[in-house]
């Protein structure tokens, strides 16, 4: 049964002809109805549950008792009265407890009791009469299909016949309505084919989750079953049942259908043509290419592996640089065909070459400490230098550094553009160590004469001192 608050229905019973303000007179507040234990077992000698809803209103309560009704979906029904628990009854009391006791019978048939108690009314200090309508308690449990009810097992069963799945979606002549109808909608259905698989989760929806849904084949021959999903390896007739199985809470379900399966889908083979090179000039700009056609989808289109280069654009390829050009095409799977493997086909989108001028020293002295590089490309665009030879020497922008003797090898690059190849030039570079003389001057005095000495060692002649 499903519960949409705690009062199904209000009744207005009014002993006048106008109207009340309905703040000013509001209809009897349910304030709690629960039920203790939830859950009995009828191998237990006077299983008892007691009953107790509290409600309110500004005006009292006009009750003296209601009767709480509990049926199954045999229509199985059992109840017990409520009474007030103020004694005596006072009906100005804006608070009312209603309490009762129901023994279970032990000969009751197990499964799920619905619980709804019968309506509650507000004195008449105003003249107006409101009631509750029908009582039914909040959800109790999280068991599906019994989250409201009082449970009734027998030796721990509880029997209960549920919906514990829906479906499948291939069923035309059902009408139902999915919790999920983004995942399972009408129509949403398998393929009945040689080489394919059926998994029960994609077509019937599982309202009980705490269960297993599983499958079993009535003829493995020709689609068999690990429990999970059919394999259909044959042509025939598969007759199959999708199941949940029965436990302490909830009987057996079980769908049983049988469908033909057919031959098995085919691959598709793809044609393709040759693209001649083309020159990297005028872009971007568009080459009608050759046309891929198969039956199962109608034309297939290229995709680009190289965006950088080209893009496929239906019945063309539009360049927008220079290199290698791949396009891939594959057919996309049909109820008769597989997909496609996937096909290539490469050109060349052949650049401009242009030339770099790079002509260093062969040979430098360490001493130097730095070295200026200078190289030029044919179409006037920067260069750029590295160099392999870790430790022997380094490059920052155009200056290379001479670290220690040895061979340096440097590289000048122009890079290249979309129009333009990529260019280099190495050169190797011998870096000495020869220690170069170093003169420098000194100043010598002599009474009032001073002499200027230069030299690797310079020294004063004699009779004169170094000038401080």
């Amino acid at each position: 049964m499903k519960r949409i608050s705690k009062t199904l229905a209000t009744s207005v019973f009014l002993l006048n002809f106008v109207v009340p303000n309905a703040q000013a007179n509001p209809t009897p507040i349910v304030e709690s109805f629960t039920f203790t234990p939830n859950e009995v077992d009828t191998l237990n000698v006077d299983s008892k549950v007691t009953f107790e809803i509290t409600v309110s209103h500004p005006d009292g309560i006009d009750n003296t008792s209601t009767f709480v009704t509990l049926s199954n979906s045999k229509s199985d029904t059992i109840g017990v009265n409520l009474y007030r628990t103020d004694t005596p009854a006072n009906n100005k009391l804006t608070k009312v407890t209603f309490k009762g006791t129901l023994t279970v019978p032990r000969d009751i048939n197990p499964g799920v009791y619905n619980v709804s108690a019968g309506e509650i009314r507000n004195s008449r200090l105003n003249k107006y009469q409101y009631s509750t309508g029908t009582i039914y308690p909040e959800k109790v449990r999280s068991l599906v299909g019994a989250e409201y009810g009082l449970l009734v097992r027998n030796n721990g069963k509880l029997e209960l016949a549920y919906e514990t799945f829906v479906g499948p979606t291939h069923d035309r002549t059902l009408n139902i309505d999915y919790v999920n109808p983004g995942v399972y909608a009408y129509g949403n259905t398998p393929l009945w084919k040689v080489g394919e698989t059926y998994v029960p989760s994609k077509y019937y929806e599982l309202r009980a989750t705490t269960l297993s849904l599983d499958i079993t084949s009535q003829t493995p021959t020709v689609c068999p079953s690990d429990g999970k999903e059919l394999k259909f390896i044959q042509e025939g007739l598969c007759m199959y049942s999708v199941f949940t199985s029965k436990n302490n809470d909830y009987l057996a379900k079980i769908s049983n259908q049988s469908v033909t399966i057919t031959s098995a889908r085919i691959k598709p083979q793809l044609v393709l043509g040759t693209i001649a090179p083309q020159i990297a000039k005028d872009l971007p700009k568009s080459l009608e290419i050759f046309r891929v056609y198969t039956p199962s989808v109608g034309y297939v289109f290229p995709q680009s592996e190289t965006p950088g280069v080209c893009i496929g654009n239906g019945f063309y390829a539009r360049i927008i640089g220079g290199g290698t050009c791949t396009l891939t095409y594959q057919s996309a799977a049909t109820n008769t065909y597989l997909a496609s493997d996937l096909y290539k086909v490469s050109f060349e989108v052949v650049r401009e070459p242009q030339t770099i001028t790079f002509a260093p020293s062969a040979t430098a002295n360490i001493s130097g400490k730095s070295l200026s590089l200078a190289a030029t490309a044919s179409s006037g665009a920067a260069v750029t230098y590295s160099t392999t030879s870790t430790g022997i020497c380094s490059i920052t922008g155009s200056t290379l550094n001479l670290l220690k003797s040895g061979n340096c090898t440097v590289t000048a690059t122009q890079a290249g553009t979309s129009t333009l190849a990529p260019v280099s030039a190495t050169a190797n570079i011998t870096l000495t160590a020869t220690v170069v003389a170093v003169k420098k001057t000194i100043t010598c005095i002599k009474s009032k004469t001073t002499k200027k000495v230069t030299g690797t060692n310079p020294k004063c002649p004699i009779g004169y001192k170094l000038k401080k």
